[in-house]
């Protein structure tokens, strides 16, 4: 039997986390934080995972799910006891993200968190178990190297979390996960957090959980309240000059620039270094140390613009992040809310740009539905006419083809292959401007 519970954001309740029934340690390390008072997913949560509750959060990103789910659950673990607490994420920098978000909350109660990933190497993480651990936050195919391997032991776990549960069945990892879950003891507790309840989460729900309280904030749409939404209409040829005008234009720093695959995100990281934006790039096919390094670059200001895919961009969270710019526009809505929610962490303010070729109109149409928040078209404010579709567009191009070829940004039938002299009609400025990783080879 499933209970429900819905809470909506603009309900503020009044509860301090003492009040919830935080311990002094974890008031401690909260005010240290600058944590002053609970979030709604917090204020719902706490007290139903003390109470030994099976939860499901539905609640969109940057709302505090960590907090939500690790607070209670460091406060019913044993000190110095063996592994108690699995947390399942989808990509290893959300398990990096999360292990340093519990280890600030745990920092006066002793516990020990460790992050469990592929891409680092396996015998530095078998000398991290030997120390002693109380809660791991794993990907599942690396947690199932180390069951295997008889590395970590399950048998212990009290507390099973599936954070951003979507994206991992997106991702595939559902049989992963059911083999996790066979390898812990049916005593445990379970919370299910996804900013999204497609049917296969709720049938997992119904297998594993028991007598489910299931939390919905705001179910209609995400909260973006305080995200200033735009958007313009434009040729995909012109994305670039526009991208890179809105960059300057800025009045924060920190910027993500999403785009549809890992081949566009290095080739448009290339044209913005060319162009001197301090850019890096993440992706899926970057080495762990790479994307180590490319987080510590961003986080850190050394650069200020990150030009990323969804799955890689999954588990970032920098408070810095002013804008967030999609350069290319997704088809599924949610996953432009999962990108806009990048910025206005915790609440804060940020801006969101999306650049709209002719063919992803009817995409972004979808996005416009499903919100009733006000997104601005910019086309009338900044005196640019929207594109008229011509028999000549037909074609809807795909992000993935042709990347092979130098053709780098726009489909076989769009104006960018048509006709090279497109190159110097007041677009492509040649070896100093966005043309130089096209004459990169030639160098």
């Amino acid at each position: 039997m499933v209970f429900v519970t819905r809470f909506k954001e603009k309900n503020k309740l009044t509860r301090t986390f003492k009040e919830l029934g935080m311990s002094a340690e974890i008031i401690k390390a909260l005010e240290e934080n600058e944590f002053k008072e609970p979030f709604p997913i917090q204020e719902a949560a706490i007290p139903l995972i003390l109470k030994g509750m099976d939860v499901i959060g539905q609640a969109h990103t940057g709302t505090g799910k960590t907090a939500a789910f690790s607070l209670p659950i460091l406060t019913k673990i044993k000190r110095n006891g063996p592994i108690q607490v699995l947390v399942l994420v989808p990509t290893r920098e959300l398990a990096v993200q999360v292990t340093n978000e519990i280890n600030k909350f745990a920092r006066y109660t002793g516990f020990r968190t460790v992050a469990i990933y592929g891409g680092q190497n396996i015998g530095i993480q078998h000398d991290q178990m030997r120390r002693g651990v109380q809660i791991i936050v794993a990907t599942p195919g690396r947690l199932i190297d180390h069951v295997k391997q008889g590395s970590i032991n399950l048998d212990n776990v009290k507390f099973v979390v599936l954070d951003e549960a979507d994206r991992m069945l997106d991702m595939g990892f559902i049989d992963d996960i059911k083999f996790i879950l066979f390898y812990i003891n049916d005593d445990r507790q379970i919370c299910l957090f996804s900013a999204t309840m497609p049917p296969e989460i709720l049938r997992l729900a119904q297998e594993y959980m028991k007598d489910v309280q299931q939390i919905r904030l705001n179910e209609e749409e995400p909260s973006l309240d305080t995200i200033d939404q735009s958007y313009l209409i434009i040729h995909e040829k012109e994305k670039f000059k526009h991208l890179c005008n809105f960059i300057n234009n800025r009045d924060q720093k920190q910027t993500i620039v999403f785009t549809a695959t890992k081949q566009r995100t290095s080739r448009l990281a290339m044209d913005l270094q060319c162009k001197g934006f301090k850019a890096i790039t993440i992706h899926g096919d970057l080495s762990q140390r790479q994307r180590d390094n490319a987080m510590y670059r961003f986080k850190n200001g050394i650069e200020d613009i990150l030009v990323a895919t969804d799955i890689a961009a999954r588990g970032i969270d920098v408070p810095a992040v002013g804008h967030v710019i999609n350069y290319d526009i997704p088809e599924d809505p949610m996953i432009y809310f999962h990108r806009i929610g990048r910025t206005a962490r915790a609440g804060t303010t940020g801006k969101a740009i999306s650049l709209v070729s002719h063919d992803r109109i009817e995409d972004f149409g979808r996005i416009l539905r499903h919100t009733e928040q006000t997104i601005r078209k910019l086309n009338e404010e900044m005196g640019i006419q929207v594109p008229i579709t011509h028999s000549s567009y037909s074609h809807r191009y795909s992000y993935r083809q042709n990347n092979a070829t130098g053709n780098r940004y726009s489909g076989a039938n769009s104006d960018y292959n048509r006709s090279k002299s497109n190159y110097s009609n007041g677009w492509y400025e040649g070896r100093n401007g966005y043309g130089c990783a096209w004459n990169r080879g030639n160098r």
